[in-house]
């Protein structure tokens, strides 16, 4: 599929490179890009041959925040609808709630979130608003020097989005995460590298291939199940109340992995030899309840 905001493309590994690709504009976030990265996120990278997806920015920024020069709420959001907390709840995937009245954003970080792979952030300039939150959904964020990266809604007068709410402080915990958008400064690579935002920082010239051998490093030889459910299990039961619930989720992930790609990776490891796993991303048992 073509896109008119993103470039698209994955290699002989199953490493898919997604490029944030509106350079003249710093790649700003607006509302085709949303609808295409939802795209990508939910249908695109799904692909079994996508074993691992690195995201970057075309030109000499990630992505500038929201493009602030379209006409109306920049937004895209219904401003006659009215809506309590417990009727957006319950109908939230409906109109006019679904396309009028959802954060945009959050819309597209929970479609990065769901995705039962790794995902890498390349981040290789400037990324404030929602080119910084839209990173947090990812599994690993690797800087550029020249990187950038802020939260600064408080300077617009609005609040973080894209559920960064819930990411950002799970990455650097609850008083880093206030400073930051408290104060709405931009930081270097390093004050975020400092923060434990990031993973690490690279010359610019070496910050895509570093991110994407890292994203080869995981896939190549691994089984795609067994990576999907320890994504799930990692970041639903780090919010469980209790570690039973991680037990009883464990469980029947070892189970599952242990009669199917588990058999493999044994016999492989018996007869010292590269395991050949045959399981699928798309066919990942159900461990958590509905």
């Amino acid at each position: 599929m073509s896109y008119e905001t993103l470039t698209w493309s994955v290699d002989d590994d199953g490493v898919a490179t997604l490029t944030l690709h509106r350079p003249e504009q710093l790649n700003a976030f607006d509302l085709v890009m949303a609808r295409e990265l939802l795209q990508v996120f939910t249908v695109d990278a799904h692909d079994d041959a996508v074993r691992a997806v690195v995201v970057t920015g075309a030109g000499r920024a990630f992505c500038a925040g929201m493009d602030l020069s379209a006409e109306g709420n920049v937004f895209g959001l219904d401003e006659s609808l009215d809506v309590t907390p417990e009727e957006l709840r319950e109908r939230y995937d409906q109109e006019p709630y679904q396309d009028g009245l959802r954060d945009t954003g959050g819309k597209v970080t929970l479609a990065i979130h769901a995705l039962p792979k790794p995902v890498i952030a390349a981040i290789n300039g400037a990324a404030v608003g929602i080119g910084a939150t839209m990173t947090l959904a990812m599994d690993l964020r690797l800087a550029s020097t020249r990187a950038r990266v802020g939260f600064v809604f408080g300077r617009l007068g609005i609040v973080p989005e894209a559920c960064s709410s819930w990411f950002l402080p799970r990455i650097v915990g609850v008083q880093q995460a206030l400073e930051w958008v408290y104060s709405a400064d931009v930081l270097t690579a390093e004050q975020a590298l400092e923060g434990r935002l990031l993973r690490s920082v690279h010359e610019p010239d070496d910050l895509l291939p570093a991110a994407q051998e890292l994203a080869r490093s995981f896939v190549k030889d691994r089984s795609p199940v067994a990576l999907a459910l320890a994504k799930q299990l990692v970041y639903r039961n780090s919010a469980a109340p209790e570690p039973l619930d991680a037990h009883l989720s464990d469980t029947l992930a070892m189970f599952h992995t242990s009669i199917g790609d588990g058999k493999e990776g044994v016999a492989a490891f018996k007869e010292k030899r590269t395991p050949v796993f045959t399981s699928r991303a798309s066919e990942v048992p159900r461990v958590f309840p509905r």
